[in-house]
């Protein structure tokens, strides 16, 4: 296991990141800012009216795998249960036998290629169902939504694998407040990307560790089995999208639990046999002394999750699910790392809070990537 020591100097030597990051991921994290900008120029001029002209559809499903599905179910929670509009998430090819010319089909993949992006554009045009294509430029899904004269959202080439996700939500964030399902500015590109832009400074290579909120958490979570705990829908979409990037990029294993219906087998977990003994966790002990990794809990939160939500169980908040899962931690000496606590999150929109929480976790599972030299280590 690599040392926290040797793990911070590789964090903080920029030659060596690069040497470590043959693809790129890095500039394509700190890049999403300009992602959303650009993306919500390439939405508008794609003519998203072609498909809005009908007016509020029945029901929006979003075909979409790995970061497009994540996008989907981002959007989804968003809008919440009280939406007017059914919204549904589905991997393709195949679309739901419920769809017709009611409903509005948006397929969103990275390359456009593939059957799980082409099969459904065109399924969609035989049966009148109205699409929004988002793809690479000029790839196979391009030519099946031309063939319904639908709008399409061309990415350009320089799109990075794992790191599109801004690419493919910003669309969807735009189609949702042109149909009026997202209260007024709500939807607000601009300020989404001033998040990120923000986060890309503080958490960007250059930043040493111990001012970096992404380094710290990449260094804290070097030797850990991550439990992350979710507050309410969208704090649980956000989840999805940490735990496969903390798998994908780092290959770290992560449990999830989504409150406050998770609430019991969550601190059941971090009272279980797992949960470290002794004392509080010491972040310089002698690492050669460790049968292994230990519990850390990692939290995401929504300030906008909601009050009491009227359900017969007990708590009946996130919120308060919440704090007795910490109290847990607490009690059984499981560290914390809080991407909440980056920032004040309660002075900011809902996106831009989730904007803000994705981008250090994205830098986090980059840098712990690097750390680990796990980029390398998948060559053949």
């Amino acid at each position: 296991m690599t040392s926290p020591e040797l793990a911070e100097e590789v964090l903080d030597d920029l030659d060596l990141l690069r040497a470590r990051d043959p693809r790129e991921l890095l500039p394509a994290v700190a890049g999403a800012g300009a992602q959303v900008r650009e993306t919500a120029r390439l939405t508008r001029e794609a003519g998203l009216e072609r498909a809005t002209s009908g007016g509020r559809p029945r029901g929006l499903v979003v075909v979409g795998r790995r970061e497009g599905a994540v996008a989907g179910a981002v959007l989804r929670a968003l809008l919440g249960a009280a939406s007017p509009v059914t919204v549904d998430v589905v991997p393709g090819p195949a679309l739901p036998v419920w769809m017709g010319p009611t409903d509005i089909a948006v397929v969103a993949t990275r390359t456009g290629a593939g059957r799980y992006a082409v099969v459904p554009a065109y399924e969609a045009a035989r049966r009148g169902v109205a699409v929004v294509g988002i793809g690479a430029e000029d790839a196979p899904l391009h030519a099946a939504v031309a063939s319904s004269r639908a709008p399409y959202v061309p990415l350009p080439a320089s799109r990075v694998r794992h790191t599109t996700l801004w690419s493919l939500l910003t669309p969807m964030l735009l189609l949702c407040a042109d149909l009026g399902l997202l209260p007024e500015g709500s939807a607000d590109t601009e300020v989404i990307a001033a998040a990120l832009d923000q986060v890309a400074a503080e958490c960007g290579p250059a930043r040493e560790s111990f001012v970096n909120p992404a380094k710290t958490l990449a260094l804290e979570l070097l030797d850990a089995l991550p439990v992350i705990v979710s507050e309410g829908p969208l704090a649980g979409a956000a989840a999805d999208r940490v735990a496969d990037q903390l798998a994908t990029l780092a290959g770290l294993p992560v449990t999830g639990f989504r409150l406050p219906d998770q609430r019991v087998a969550a601190r059941t977990v971090l009272a279980g046999p797992l949960a470290p003994e002794g004392g509080a966790d010491d972040f310089f002990r002698d690492r050669a002394d460790d049968a292994g990794r230990r519990l850390r809990l990692l939290t995401i939160r929504d300030s906008d999750a909601g009050a009491h939500d009227d359900a017969e169980r007990e708590p009946r908040s996130a919120g308060e699910a919440m704090a007795e899962v910490l109290r847990t931690a607490a009690e059984h000496n499981v560290p914390v790392s809080g991407l909440a606590a980056y920032g004040e999150p309660e002075r900011q929109p809902r996106l831009a809070q989730l904007a803000r929480q994705l981008a250090v976790a994205d830098f986090s599972a980059v840098y712990l990537g690097l750390a680990l030299d796990h980029e390398r280590s998948l060559r053949p």
